[in-house]
C-alpha cells in the first residue's frame, strides 16, 4: 500500500484567517491528536513549536512538465514526518494554493492548479476532509499589504489598489480548483465571520474530535502592526536598513499602543463596496457549487 494511502486532513489557510493561531492549536492538541491516531505537521512559522513541514510546490515560471518531479519531492517528505500508514495525517498550510505576493501583480494565486496537482499526486489518493477559509477581498488586501509591510518596504496602498481591484479572479475560481483537483471526500468553506475559535475548526475539520475537550492556545501568535509602527517600519526600510526579524518586531511591540487610524492602508469608500459587493456574489456562487459545503 502507498505510504501515503492513509486519512489525510488538510487545512489550506486562507491567508490571514488565523493560520498560525490554529497551528498552534495543533501543536497544544498534539497528545490528543496521537491518540486518535492522528499525524500533524505544519511548517514553523511565528514560532509556532514542532513545525517541520516544507511543501516543494511550483511557481508560475514552472510548467506543467515539473509536477511530478516536485510531486515525488512533497511525497517523500510526508512521507519521512508521517511514516506509519496506518496512521491519520492533518496538514495545515495556507501557502498551498500560493504566497500572497502576486496579489500585488493583480493575480490570485497563479500557480495553484500545478500547486493543487502536486499535492494530489503526492497524496496518492483523495484527502477525506478539505477545510479553507474565505476572507473578504478588502480585509484580505489591506491585511495582505500589512503583513507585507512588516518585514519588506512596500509601495504606497494608493498605487497597489488598481491592481486589487482589477484582480484577475477570485474565490469561485480557487474553490473549484481544490474540488476538481485534490477531490477530497468533503470540501468545506467557511466565510471568515464564521470561523470561530481555533479548536472548534480543528473539531469540524476532523469529526471525530468533537467531543474531545480541545485546547485553545492561550497566546496572540500574531502582533498585528498599528499603522505607527508601519511608518517607522517603511521610514527605516526606504533608508536602506534590512531589520531581522527580532528587530522589526520590536518596532511593531514598542508602538503597539498607539492605535490611531493614520490612513496606512484603506481602499476608498466606492472601491470597497466594489470589493465587498463582488465577494457577496462570490460566496453565494460558491455555495451553489456541487461537491462543496459552505457556511
Amino acid at each position: 500500500m502507498p505510504v501515503m494511502s492513509k486519512p489525510v486532513f488538510i487545512h489550506a489557510g486562507a491567508h490571514r484567517t488565523g493560520t498560525s493561531s490554529f497551528q498552534l492549536c495543533l501543536a497544544e492538541n498534539r497528545g490528543l491528536l496521537d491518540r486518535h491516531g492522528l499525524d500533524v505537521v505544519y511548517p514553523g512559522r511565528d514560532g509556532v513549536p514542532g513545525g517541520r513541514l516544507r511543501m516543494p510546490m511550483p511557481r508560475p515560471r514552472h510548467g506543467a512538465k515539473r509536477i511530478p518531479a516536485f510531486a515525488a519531492d512533497l511525497r517523500a517528505h510526508l512521507s519521512k514526518l508521517a511514516p506509519d500508514p496506518d496512521r491519520g495525517l492533518v496538514i495545515s498550510e495556507e501557502n498551498i494554493p500560493g504566497p500572497m505576493h502576486h496579489f500585488y501583480e493583480g493575480r490570485f494565486f497563479p500557480a495553484s492548479a500545478r500547486r493543487l496537482a502536486v499535492l494530489a499526486q503526492a497524496l496518492e489518493g483523495r484527502a477525506q476532509h478539505l477545510l479553507y477559509v474565505l476572507r473578504p477581498y478588502d480585509a484580505l488586501y489591506v491585511s495582505a499589504y500589512r503583513k507585507r509591510a512588516e518585514d519588506n518596504p512596500v509601495p504606497p496602498f494608493a498605487e497597489l489598489a488598481p491592481q486589487f481591484l482589477a484582480m484577475d479572479r477570485g474565490w469561485p475560481a480557487l474553490v473549484a480548483e481544490f474540488r476538481d483537483i485534490l477531490r477530497p471526500e468533503t470540501l468545506t468553506v467557511i466565510d471568515y465571520a464564521r470561523r470561530g475559535s481555533s479548536a472548534a475548526l480543528l473539531a469540524r475539520l476532523v469529526p471525530q474530535l468533537a467531543a474531545e475537550p480541545l485546547a485553545e492556545p492561550a497566546r496572540l501568535v500574531n502582533l498585528s502592526a498599528t499603522d505607527r509602527a508601519l511608518e517607522v517600519l517603511q521610514a527605516r526600510y526606504r533608508a536602506g536598513e534590512e531589520l531581522a526579524r527580532k528587530e522589526w518586531q520590536e518596532v511593531i511591540a514598542e508602538h503597539q499602543d498607539d492605535r490611531a487610524d493614520r490612513g496606512f492602508a484603506a481602499f476608498a469608500a466606492e472601491d470597497a463596496d466594489r470589493l465587498r459587493a463582488r465577494y457577496a456574489a462570490d460566496i453565494e456562487t460558491i455555495a451553489a457549487m456541487d461537491g462543496v459545503t459552505f457556511l
